[in-house]
């Protein structure tokens, strides 16, 4: 397994760090065992002047953990169904994060089946936040965590030629939504929709 990301690696711009989280590992480690998948796509919310970043309410109960230590999780619950995870970027203080949007699994396959259901295979497992969380066993109960020991943990992958990477508006929501922060390896089935087609 590769070396964990440090706490430096994530306090950097969101735009950055989003981009070099393509080939990461994402580890979730829980009382049923270690489930992991290879991000393939992120997505960069980048402050309280982004009307699509939670940031932008202002610090609250909820948003605190994006006002905290960079290298920090921040998991949110969404549309009453999905949890979503996020890291924690730049300096505490200035509230920022990078949405893992889809990864391609990579241990801990049988133990993702189980949570998804054995009706859902294939790229399905992970290619989109909401199904990466069930998938890696992801909740409420792993907001405002570190990212670098425990039970989240983000490990070094293989290294994305910026040749292998494609930049395109952030999908699934209203709010600036032409803004291009969103990243993913071309060609990675496990990406999890086009900006226009496709379901997340």
């Amino acid at each position: 397994m590769g070396r964990i990301l440090p706490r430096d690696f994530y306090d950097r711009d969101t735009e950055i760090v989003a981009r070099e989280l393509l080939g990461a590992v994402l580890e979730s480690n829980t009382s049923e065992g270690r489930a992991s998948g290879i991000i393939v796509e992120t997505e960069a919310y980048v402050g309280e002047h982004d009307p699509a970043c939670h940031a932008a309410a202002g610090r609250t109960r909820r948003t605190a953990p994006l006002y905290g230590r960079p290298g920090t999780s921040y998991v949110y619950f969404i549309y009453g169904v999905h949890w979503c995870i996020n890291a924690v970027t730049r300096e505490e203080g200035l509230p920022s994060a990078v949405l893992v949007r889809a990864v391609e699994p990579l241990s801990g396959i049988h133990l993702m089946q189980r949570r998804r259901g054995q009706q859902i295979h294939g790229v399905n497992l992970t290619n989109g936040p909401g199904k990466l969380c069930a998938a890696l066993g992801i909740d409420g109960t792993m907001n405002d965590l570190p990212l670098q020991k425990g039970r989240l943990v983000v490990r070094e992958g293989r290294s994305v030629a910026a040749d292998e990477i494609d930049v395109t508006p952030r999908i699934g929501i209203t709010k600036a939504a032409d803004w291009p922060l969103r990243y993913l390896i071309r060609g990675s089935r496990y990406v999890s929709r086009s900006r226009v087609t496709g379901s997340v």
